[in-house]
């Protein structure tokens, strides 16, 4: 999301830090270019006006004009507005995406549009309160127009382990949820998430069986489920279930697939609700908390490290990680290690992903070229590994030319590819070496660069 308005961000940033000092001039052309970036990337007119009025004011003040770094205090100013746009002044309190702050069960109402992922949506959030929170949660699908929608929520209620209300064919949605609400306060669940009926438009009937169902559960959350590559029309969605469904938050699916993010950018100013949640994939993991500061961060090219500290943190195999740690202390590696750390790796969103999260990265993927970031390499990679017998994953020095070609076969790659994948093997084992040389307090006194001389050279 975003790499559009990341792109030309930068390139008016970049124009900006070779003046010394900036002229009202300077600024006036870059707040232009701004405004064109906002409006490229699908923003809300209202919203691009009040932006770009608001920055202008505070950039053209002399603190500014006469700073050392004038340059860098333009784009604070900018981060700051934007962190206020897309919501940093909305607290802590949600932690999670989801205010579970009330009496359980806690209801939970999703609507919107059908086809923007509200389904899918609804089974990664309970899959995220159960893994997260440790609660039990009941999903509820409402859906009585398109069988295939209950169908798909029985589905991936198997596929995470969380129980659906059964369905009673031609019961209709407001006796379905007092039949969710009676469930949930018997049986004691702690979250009841209702999935309700969509339309592919706007119309008088939806909202009615909306407010219907909303008057007999009472949620303590309605979170509309909107998709982001729909742009303006997303914010039209979003302002009419504001003003008509009593909305609590936003939930964007499909942000990896929008590279403009307007929608994102105007929702939460022209609803005045939050963006809670975010759909990042399709997998059902691929949800995360709506952290405005990071987001900011990430248009301006300044990352998210914090993101990507916590997304190792959640796909880490906690045995692996121990066993990695007592083979490196031992300084022993073989092939099967390398293996888990591609496949860490491709838990973890694969290269793309991980890239987009480091600070001043986009510009390098930019100046690479999209095809150098070649995400099937890792599968590539794990299918040669997988083609090697357990004594040619031990001890690599066995694997001649015959059985490297056998083993290319046996993969569907070619023995240049085995020939790279043994070299990365080779420098990493290589690395270990050297640590277990060193020892722990060697480690920490001469540091990553003390184990990799040369390994950031052109």
């Amino acid at each position: 999301m975003f790499d559009s308005l990341t792109d030309r961000l930068g390139e008016v940033f970049d124009r900006l830090r070779r003046h010394g000092a900036l002229t009202e001039a300077d600024v006036g052309a870059a707040l232009r270019e701004i405004r064109i970036a906002l409006l490229e990337a699908d923003v809300a007119l209202p919203v691009v006006k009040d932006f770009v009025a608001a920055v202008r004011e505070k950039a053209l003040g002399q603190e500014v004009l006469r700073s050392v770094t004038p340059a860098q205090m333009v784009v604070k100013i900018v981060h700051d507005h934007l962190v206020e746009v897309l919501g940093g002044g909305d607290g802590d309190a949600r932690g999670n995406g989801i205010d579970l702050n009330a009496p359980p069960p806690v209801i939970v109402m999703l609507v919107g549009l059908q086809g923007s992922g509200k389904t899918t949506t609804a089974a990664k959030v309970a899959n995220r309160l159960k893994q997260q929170n440790r609660k039990r949660v009941l999903l509820v699908s409402l859906d009585v127009q398109r069988p295939a929608a209950q169908e798909q929520l029985a589905q991936l209620s198997r596929q995470i382990g969380v129980t659906m209300l059964p369905v009673v064919p031609g019961e209709q949605p407001v006796a379905i949820t007092r039949r969710a609400m009676q469930t949930g306060r018997t049986e004691g669940y702690d979250v009841v998430i209702l999935d309700t009926a969509g339309r592919l438009h706007i119309n008088e009937e939806l909202m009615l069986e909306v407010a219907a169902v909303r008057e007999v559960a009472n949620p303590h959350e309605t979170l509309l489920v909107a998709d982001a590559m729909t742009g303006q029309d997303a914010v039209n969605v979003a302002k009419a279930f504001g003003e008509r469904a009593g909305i609590t938050g936003i939930v964007l699916t499909r942000v990896d697939g929008d590279a403009r993010g307007g929608a994102a950018l105007s929702m939460r100013t022209i609803t005045g609700k939050p963006i809670v949640l975010i759909g990042v994939g399709e997998r059902i993991a691929a949800l995360e908390p709506f952290h405005p500061e990071r987001i900011a961060g990430r248009i301006l090219g300044m990352g998210d490290v914090v993101s990507l500290v916590e997304k190792a943190a959640e796909t880490v195999d906690q045995d692996e990680a121990e066993k990695l740690a007592a083979k490196l202390e031992q300084g022993r590696l073989d092939l099967d290690d390398l293996a888990a750390q591609l496949r860490q790796i491709r838990r973890m969103g694969g290269m793309g992903g991980m890239l987009s999260l480091l600070p001043g990265v986009a510009k390098l993927k930019k100046q690479l070229g999209e095809a150098n970031i070649d995400e099937g390499i890792i599968k590539r990679q794990e299918a040669i590994i997988s083609s090697m017998t357990k004594s040619e994953r031990r001890n690599p020095k066995l694997l001649n030319g015959s059985r490297r070609r056998r083993i290319a076969g046996g993969s569907g790659t070619s023995v240049p590819e085995i020939n790279r994948l043994l070299k990365q093997y080779q420098d990493m084992a290589d690395i270990t070496k050297r640590m277990k040389k060193l020892g722990a307090k060697g480690m920490a006194r001469h540091g990553l660069a003390g184990l990799m001389p040369g390994a950031f050279r052109h």
